[in-house]
């Protein structure tokens, strides 16, 4: 399933990413959705989409591995449960291996697991049987995105939507091996970062989550 590019020169921040997002969701048929929105930075954006869609929100956490010397780089990601996530040819690139990279990621694995804690609401939803549709503020590596999509696969959806503002081209295509469907609205040739196309990319706190999911209750 493939959407047509749209020409704008970004968002005014990432509300305005999630309305502009759901427009692109609309056309899609999906069963009993639930939205998930990768902490941090994807929350504000999916409750935008899970407003438009009538559907409830709920928040997933994946944490990067940075690269030793440019932390900033994700080489893989984990989330609060399962096995790592690696971009193979980055670590190969920097001469690392998944042994070498073992503390850093059981460090990542308890920060998740201390942010699902706080972000949670209620019971739990279960997600077996429905479309779900995870969304982020945008692609660069694609490593959390990658690592959120294979944990969501053990919970039985339906199908898992990738739901993005703006993306690196690459790593949107790479993803599209993972998810059942992958919507960039924007994906620019000579894409460097997400927050080139936003004009306020401010960082999302912990208490702005709070209070997203508190409107949306």
């Amino acid at each position: 399933m493939r959407f047509p590019q749209r020409t704008t020169t970004g968002y005014a921040d990432r509300r305005h990413a999630g309305r502009v997002l759901a427009q692109r969701l609309g056309g899609l048929e999906l069963v009993d959705p639930v939205v998930l929105g990768l902490a941090r930075g994807g929350v504000p954006v999916a409750a935008e989409v899970a407003r438009a869609l009538g559907a409830p929100l709920r928040v997933c956490v994946a944490r990067k591995i940075g690269a030793p010397s440019q932390p900033e780089l994700a080489v893989g990601a984990v989330t609060a449960e399962g096995p790592a996530s690696f971009d193979e040819q980055l670590v190969r690139s920097f001469g690392l291996d998944e042994q070498t990279l073992q503390a850093a990621c059981e460090r990542e694995r308890a920060e998740a697991r201390r942010r699902e804690r706080l972000y949670q609401r209620g019971e739990p939803l279960s997600l077996a049987g429905r479309d779900v549709v995870l969304v982020d503020d945008g692609l660069a590596t694609g490593a959390t995105a990658r690592a959120a999509v294979r944990m969501l696969r053990e919970s039985g959806p339906r199908s898992v939507v990738l739901a993005v503002p703006v993306g690196s081209p690459d790593s949107v295509a790479a993803l599209r091996a993972e998810a059942d469907v992958v919507v960039c609205v924007l994906q620019p040739v000579g894409f460097a970062a997400v927050g080139q196309w936003y004009r306020d990319f401010r960082p999302t706190t912990d208490e702005e989550i709070r209070d997203v999911l508190a409107e949306s209750d």
